[in-house]
């Protein structure tokens, strides 16, 4: 029974009460007004509603304060419900409204956030709350001229608010750095990182230094055991080498296709990670529980290595250094946190800068713009970061052909491949983050029948056991950041299968222990402030 359903119920109760056989008001109600109806029974009337609204507002209220114990409590869902319950039963409320949408920004459910922070604005213009939930979905959305008008109002409407000025102040500074970066830009620069940083060979490597070294310019697995153990010890690896990864990944991946093809020989196993997000520690448990990558045990990582765990920088090396190691056997995808909007608000970029330089995270940008968007394996399965499509009639030839060396646009095959989401209803929806689509079981059915694939798997949400099989086994998600961000409580999972035996075999694991550096501690200030 919903919300609505049952103030009716209590309002029928009422009237029953009021006017019910043998009550008082029964008896009383034969005088008639100077309208021909009797005046107790209008009174009563009039009483009964007032009542029946006031109870009406109290149990939205309740709803409301359920909804903040929720939140409090990092149980984003339950919050979300109650909320709803609550605007069912008072939709004119634009606190209710502005809740919710911090809620959904809990969740990275960007597109709803910003349609209840909107639904705030206009329930109650006056409320600057509302204003500040819409410049925080904006902010998310990567859209900063949007969330610098919301903050400008609220500044003026509050000249003596520091918090408004701060975060006014913020947002006017992105927005300028952006329309700085776009003046400068070479959308699609035609030297490789190695033409364009020549003199980093020139870099001379300090006596002092004992971490691992390149042997010959090239990645051993005497280099990649040494650069973990390094990792595990908080020690960086020298600019060199870092700086020589990172051209060597960019020439490699310029050979690529969007899409590429892997062969899983049929008794070997092949092993497919999800979101990683700077979580090294649980990376490093990962390999401990399913070996580390070889040419007997590949690996493919589902993008999202990077931003808000503040490890990234550890992750990447390690997943690149992989990649340069066993090239035909290790595989990365690009998720939509390998972009230069993510890696500027959640993290990677403050990073890198902090552990090494701008110009790095610089070379970062136009590495991650070369890495492919997805895989096929043994021609049965599909692995992309995000999901599917907003049209019927893609094949897999046509993702083999995108033209990826850019900055993820907003909407066809690319940003749907990043940023899509499946729903357990028919049909296609809105996506609840506001970028690409929310996509059905018949959707999914219908792309697997026509590319004559058995599932698809991808990653981009996080599960509470860390994996989710949906769509009648169609749709896999899995997800490899256990306690995401140190607060959500979930597991972490991995899936592994057969050449022979396409089955998904899924493994949970939990969070291990990290040293004590906050997630997010390298994000844009203004990520902290969003609340």
């Amino acid at each position: 029974m919903s919300a609505v359903e049952i103030m009716k119920e209590q309002n029928n109760n009422e009237d029953q009460k009021a006017c019910g056989s043998g009550s008082p008001l029964s008896n009383a109600a034969s005088a008639p007004t100077s309208s021909g109806a009797p005046a107790t029974t209008l009174q009563t009337s009039e009483s009964v509603k007032v009542n029946a609204q006031d109870e009406m507002t109290a149990l939205a209220d309740h709803y409301k304060n359920q909804g903040n114990d929720y939140l409090k409590e990092k149980d984003f869902s339950k919050a979300i419900e109650m909320y709803t319950k609550a605007i069912e039963l008072n939709p004119s409320n634009a606190i209710y409204y502005a809740n919710r949408s911090l809620a959904h920004l809990r969740q990275e459910s960007f597109g709803f956030a910003l349609q209840d922070g909107v639904a705030a604005v206009k329930a109650d213009p006056t409320y600057l709350k509302g204003y500040y939930r819409r410049a925080a979905a904006h902010m998310s959305l990567g859209k900063f001229k949007q969330a610098l008008s919301d903050y400008e109002y609220v500044s003026k409407c509050r000249p003596n608010d520091k918090d408004a000025k701060l975060k006014y102040t913020e947002c006017n500074k992105i927005v300028k750095m952006r329309a700085f970066e776009r003046a400068i830009a070479v959308d699609k620069p035609e030297k490789t990182l190695t033409e364009m940083f020549r003199d980093f060979e020139n870099i001379a490597i300090e006596e002092d230094y004992t971490g691992p070294m390149l042997e010959d310019g090239k990645v051993t697995l005497k280099f990649m055991l040494e650069l973990m153990d390094n990792y595990k010890q908080q020690k960086k690896l020298h600019r060199k080498f870092a700086y020589k990864i990172l051209c060597d990944i960019d020439a490699y991946m310029r050979t690529q296709d969007s899409m590429v093809d892997i062969t899983v020989p049929d008794e070997a196993k092949f092993t497919i990670c999800g979101d990683i997000h700077g979580q090294f520690y649980d990376l490093m448990n990962i390999f401990e529980i399913n070996g580390l990558p070889s040419p007997t045990n590949p690996y493919l990582f589902n993008g999202d290595f990077v931003d808000r765990g503040s490890f990234s920088v550890e992750c990447i090396f390690t997943l690149f250094g992989f990649k340069l190691l066993y090239p035909n056997h290790f595989y990365l995808s690009r998720g939509n946190h390998e972009s230069i909007n993510m890696n500027q608000m959640y993290g990677f970029t403050g990073e890198v800068t902090a552990k090494y330089t701008s110009t790095m995270a610089d070379m970062f940008t136009q590495a991650f713009n070369w890495l492919p968007l997805c895989h096929c394996i043994n021609k049965k399965i599909l692995v992309m970061h995000g999901g599917l499509f907003s049209s019927d009639d893609v094949y897999l030839d046509d993702l083999r052909r995108i033209d990826r060396n850019c900055q993820p646009p907003e909407d066809g095959l690319m940003c749907e491949l990043l940023w899509s989401d499946p729903q357990p209803w028919a049909g296609r929806g809105p996506s609840k983050r506001g970028v690409g689509i929310q996509f059905g079981p018949d959707v999914t059915e219908a792309f697997c029948k026509r590319n004559n694939l058995d599932y698809v798997v991808r990653s981009h949400e996080v599960k509470n056991m860390g994996y989710e099989v949906t769509h009648d086994g169609k749709c896999i998600t899995v997800f490899s950041a256990p306690n995401y961000c140190d607060t959500m409580g979930n597991m972490g999972a991995f899936i592994t299968i057969k050449g022979n035996d396409l089955t998904p075999n899924f493994r949970s694991f939990e969070s291990v222990p990290h040293p004590d550096v906050k997630p997010m501690a390298y994000a844009n200030r203004l990520m902290s402030l969003l609340a």
